[in-house]
């Protein structure tokens, strides 16, 4: 079936919407109808609802070079996450207000290492999500060059990123990974064959064809069968 990014978009944020606007016995009308038009706001700032990101993606890439991650986590340098869900330049955590992990998901970005494009910045919102006790977090990834108008990224950026990533595998790699099996790595989720939320289908087919050249190097080993 082709990928179809409207339609991967509007699932995502209906199923958002039904996690974080608060239920209808934990908050009146009022309230979810604030909580709604927040959400929406969201979107029009960070982009559509995303399942996971590429590696490269400033959000995610302070990683183990060996493991890449593809979610906001400890592994990925945030603490206190909790009640989480993605967008394309963003995240939102929900922890809970007495916990004090709010504070600690904004130290811990606050602690983030530089990113030479791109500037990661937290904020506590002034709404309710998830759940009247939860203290909403939204985590932004701003970037400093320019990307589309739509919010994806171009292949002056994601070109860079990646080959900054996978290059130095090299050292220890012993098989090289297919297309097939490193586009979820490369492409972010809900993706195509060839596309995804973050990139266009012009950028995902020169990112597939990059990635073919490379691993016909043999620089990261015999390609992997099966």
């Amino acid at each position: 079936m082709a990928f179809r990014a409207d339609e991967a978009a509007q699932r995502g944020y209906e199923q958002v919407e039904a996690y974080l606007v608060p239920r209808p016995q934990d908050a009146d009308e009022s309230v979810r109808s604030s909580s709604k038009e927040a959400l929406m706001d969201i979107v029009d700032e960070v982009g559509p609802v995303v399942d996971s990101y590429p590696s490269w993606h400033p959000l995610v890439c302070n990683h183990d070079k060996r493991y890449p991650e593809v979610a906001p986590s400890d592994r990925t340098r945030y603490k206190g996450l909790d009640h989480t869900r993605f967008f394309l330049n963003g995240f939102i955590s929900c922890p809970y207000s007495e916990s004090g992990k709010a504070e600690q998901l904004i130290e811990s970005v606050n602690a983030l290492p530089i990113h030479p494009i791109a500037h990661i910045t937290a904020e506590k919102l002034d709404v309710t999500l998830y759940n009247p006790d939860a203290t909403p977090v939204l985590v932004k990834c701003n970037w400093e060059r320019v990307i589309g108008m739509d919010g994806m990224i171009p292949l002056s950026i994601a070109i860079p990123l990646i080959l900054e990533q996978e290059l130095p595998c090299w050292r220890w790699s012993e098989l090289a990974e297919t297309w097939e099996s490193m586009r979820y790595y490369l492409l972010g989720s809900p993706h195509g064959a060839r596309s995804s939320l973050f990139v266009n289908q012009e950028t995902g087919q020169a990112i597939k064809k990059i990635w073919n050249s490379l691993i016909h190097t043999g620089m990261f080993g015999p390609i992997k069968v099966g």
